[in-house]
């Protein structure tokens, strides 16, 4: 393709032979590398118990991991089972593709605090995947890198550092070598039912989410431009799927929809703490490949309110996310933003379900 230049400087150019651009090298396409991590694993992990501390004091521990797909093979669920001499402990990862970015990101949920941290996010190279985050600890702001080594079939290592220097320096925290599993792996928990004892003085809100689990028929109403006086409003027609994880502990959903406003698929990850009695739920695209802010809240008279706030068209806007009108076998969810501190909402998103029957 010719290259074209100013009119003033064209006569100029014409005497030069303009040397040969490279095309740009394609980036790869990561959305295989964690399958290597599929299946089940025996794991032994050295924790340090007091990170940039100076102190060297470790704890070990030993137990399971699986990890399975979700979401039609989109994301993966990494479910940890230890034990060490402070008891069992127990975690979780969502694994999330980008098809844009062409990365990964990992969120991490612990059964001691079960909340969305922030996200690590990276990719591989050179036979290693290496994700990044910025994070604080004890009030201090660090670079946490997780990485995934030493690769085969059989095995592979996870290590988590620290660094407060800008990633020049890093002191190891964290690593988790595990090896295959040749027993049967366990079936994934999605039909269990466990308690949690909530914090003192606080009702146990861990079974409110109990009546969604199944499939759902949804009809949607969508407000195509909010926040602009815009009346237009168009339908959707799909199914919701709701799932028990991690123990009964977390929940996903999964949704799927088209009509007039187009076709859409969420993911939804609804995430139970134990000593807020709160709930906190995180949404995923296919197209984003990682997951936005968590709305956080509660159900209180038979109705779930979750907020949060977010950067939308530049503004910032109050999110609340909302679930009423539950039966056995119907229920309906909206989506509405407020500029004003929540003096007023518009709603955007109403879902009507449908219990589909077996």
């Amino acid at each position: 393709m010719p290259v074209k230049f100013p009119r003033l400087i064209c006569a100029l150019a014409i005497a030069f032979v303009l040397p040969a651009v490279a095309p740009a090298a394609e980036e790869r396409d990561g959305q295989h590398d964690f399958d290597f991590t599929k299946g089940a694993w025996k794991t032994h992990i050295v924790r340090r118990l007091h990170p940039l501390s100076g102190s060297s004091e470790t704890v070990e521990m030993n137990g399971t991991v699986v990890a399975r797909n979700v979401w039609g093979g989109r994301a993966f669920l990494e479910e940890i089972n230890v034990d060490g001499p402070q008891g069992h402990w127990q975690g979780a990862s969502l694994f999330l593709y980008d098809p844009k970015g062409r990365q990964w990101s990992q969120n991490f949920f612990n059964s001691a605090h079960a909340e969305f941290d922030t996200s690590l996010v990276g990719s591989m190279r050179d036979g290693r995947i290496e994700l990044f985050s910025h994070e604080r600890l004890d009030g201090r702001a660090i670079l946490v890198r997780g990485v995934w080594s030493e690769i085969t079939p059989t095995s592979h290592r996870y290590t988590e550092s620290y660094s407060t220097d800008g990633g020049v320096t890093w002191e190891q925290e964290f690593t988790a070598l595990k090896t295959m599993d040749t027993q049967p792996a366990p079936k994934p928990a999605l039909v269990r039912t466990v308690a949690h004892a909530a914090g003192a003085g606080r009702r146990d809100g861990s079974n409110d989410f109990a009546f969604d689990i199944g499939a759902w028929k949804t009809h949607s109403s969508r407000l195509m431009h909010p926040l602009t006086g815009s009346k237009e409003w168009r339908d959707m027609d799909g199914v919701t799927v709701v799932s028990k994880v991690w123990d009964g502990r977390a929940n996903l959903a999964e949704y799927k929809a088209d009509g007039a406003a187009g076709h859409v698929e969420l993911m939804a990850m609804r995430l139970y703490n134990p000593q807020t009695g709160q709930w906190s739920i995180n949404f995923a695209t296919p197209a984003g490949g990682k997951l936005g802010v968590p709305g956080v809240g509660e159900f209180k008279n038979g109705r779930g309110d979750f907020y949060d706030q977010e950067t939308i068209d530049g503004k910032q806007v109050l999110v609340r996310f909302s679930i009423w009108g539950i039966t056995p076998d119907t229920a309906q969810s909206e989506q509405a933003f407020s500029v004003d501190g929540g003096k007023t909402w518009e709603v955007n998103w109403i879902n009507k379900y449908q219990r589909m029957q077996e």
